[in-house]
């Protein structure tokens, strides 16, 4: 649930003037979409939650100089960004980990639910090999649906930049999912 402009507004101005506890509750609102960047930036559960946690300490540790030009969630998903290629930078190679694709959704039969989960684990391993830049963008724009003005304030960067590298994302991924479609389709008729 994310807290309301004025309730975080107020989490914020404890949490900069020392208050754990303020700070606890608006990492609270916004663990999961952290999470969620993370793990979509690197593709390992453990890794995301170890980045994760990087974020909010430097979060903590950078939040007396947070200015709220942009939103909140824009200031901790930038950090989130980063703390997720400081780990990619440190260990460049992550593995999906296939326990944590589900395999059976409600009302999907058995057959539909394997090519459900091929095609997730086809499309991630298509966005992790994305260059980082391109990556961030497209994550932050698919997955977590910001805006390409937010994306901009996000990662800092020009707007045109961020039109620019989700065009070429969506464009390579196209690229590299299309034949993939095609071999799936052809096996599973």
């Amino acid at each position: 649930m994310i807290p309301t402009a004025e309730t975080e507004r107020k989490l914020i101005n404890k949490a900069q003037q020392g208050d754990k506890q303020a700070f606890g509750e608006l990492v609270r609102f916004h663990h999961q979409g952290v999470i969620n960047v993370v793990y979509r930036m690197c593709g390992d559960a453990q890794v995301a939650e170890d980045a994760a946690q990087d974020a909010f300490i430097r979060a903590w540790q950078n939040l007396p100089g947070y200015k709220p030009q942009s939103a909140f969630r824009n200031w901790l998903y930038r950090i989130a960004v980063n703390a997720a290629l400081d780990m990619l930078r440190r260990e460049p190679k992550y593995a999906e980990d296939i326990d944590e694709i589900p395999l059976a959704s409600p009302g999907i039969r058995p057959e539909g639910a394997i090519i459900q989960a091929e095609l997730s684990l086809q499309i991630q391993q298509a966005v992790l090999s994305l260059p980082k830049a391109s990556r961030s963008v497209l994550i932050l724009r698919e997955y977590e649906g910001l805006t390409y003005r937010d994306i901009a304030n996000t990662l800092d960067i020009p707007l045109g930049t961020v039109m620019s590298r989700l065009n070429y994302a969506r464009n390579r991924l196209r690229d590299i999912l299309a034949p993939r479609m095609e071999q799936m389709e052809t096996n599973h008729v």
